[in-house]
């Protein structure tokens, strides 16, 4: 099993560096961050080495720049043009669950 998940890391890793520059920090957000944070989050632009992702509340952008160098290590292992700061903005999220079916 640990080696079936080194080779999908492969294969993501391959992809983003192949995407265009300016999208493969957006792409690798939800890879680095894991599906729980994904789900409450958004990468919103990358632009003059800076990831801006939305957060929903105060509290998730504190608790996120904790964890921001280790996001931005992460990050930087997928991407061609280096992330240099992920920046946490508060703004309304729409959340699975408030999207209408």
């Amino acid at each position: 099993m640990e080696h079936a998940g080194s080779d999908l890391e492969r294969i993501v890793a391959r992809s983003l560096r192949q995407a265009p520059p300016a999208q493969a920090p957006l792409m690798a957000w939800p890879v680095v961050c894991g599906s729980a944070v994904a789900e409450r989050t958004r990468a919103l632009s990358f632009l003059d080495g800076v990831l801006r992702v939305a957060v929903a509340d105060p509290g998730w952008k504190f608790e996120l720049q904790g964890l921001a160098p280790r996001y931005l290590a992460s990050i930087n292992r997928y991407t061609v043009e280096a992330v240099r700061k992920i920046e946490f903005v508060v703004m309304h999220l729409e959340t699975p669950e408030q999207v209408p079916r």
